[in-house]
């Protein structure tokens, strides 16, 4: 599959080939689900929420009243869940909620998630990303020549000190290099514009994780 390049202008600037080893068309929307819950998980790693069970509240474990003869219901110690005060019942207690992917699964999700983006036409093919000064004006105006209005992630090879510093004052735009990019940040973005040296670069990647 042959896909238009275009320039910071907004214009054309030739063609490149996308390799069918890696843009197959192919979908996994299971193994997407999965991997983003992980993704998910892993930037918690820890849930720290606890309640206290009737165990570990403070208080007296005697009986408040005699059982019967009171006119009153029957209770067995201040500490239980139906009184205030008293232990929650199935609380929120600390636990480990990171998940381990494996990285044939990573590579397989993120594969999907490109896949999933060039059907949806939600891929921008970018020659080159060419920033000379590192002004926020500057890259404002590469957004409005490549109609970029919402969240967009920039993909390439490596980006220069000027780029970095030029795009790290906007809120809906990040720059990621190919060879640290996952399928959340794929997925969590409406736009993304990959350069040319970006797809390369993300091409070797998978096909050398999946030989």
């Amino acid at each position: 599959m042959k896909v238009k390049l275009l320039s910071i202008q907004g214009e054309e600037k030739g063609e490149i080939e996308l390799d069918s080893q890696v843009f197959d068309g192919k979908v996994n929307r299971d193994l997407l689900v999965q991997v983003v819950k992980a993704y998910i998980a892993n930037q918690q790693k820890i849930l720290t929420a606890s309640s206290k069970t009737r165990g570990e509240v403070k208080g007296s474990g005697q009986k408040p009243w005699r059982q019967k003869g009171t006119g009153r219901a029957r209770v067995g110690e201040r500490r239980n869940p139906l009184w205030r005060g008293g232990g929650v019942v199935f609380g929120p207690h600390p636990r480990e909620v990171s998940r381990k992917i494996p990285k044939k699964m990573k590579i397989r999700a993120l594969q999907s998630a490109l896949n999933a983006k060039l059907k949806d036409s939600e891929i921008v093919f970018l020659d080159k990303l060419e920033v000379n000064k590192p002004k926020t004006k500057v890259f404002h105006e590469i957004l409005g020549n490549l109609d970029l209005r919402r969240r967009s992630l920039f993909v390439d090879r490596a980006f220069s000190r000027e780029a970095v510093l030029a795009s790290r004052n906007i809120k809906d735009v990040e720059l990621r290099p190919a060879a640290d990019i996952n399928a959340y940040e794929v997925l969590n973005c409406r736009k993304l514009v990959v350069t040319k040296e970006g797809i390369l670069s993300l091409e070797e990647r998978i096909k050398k994780a999946l030989s």
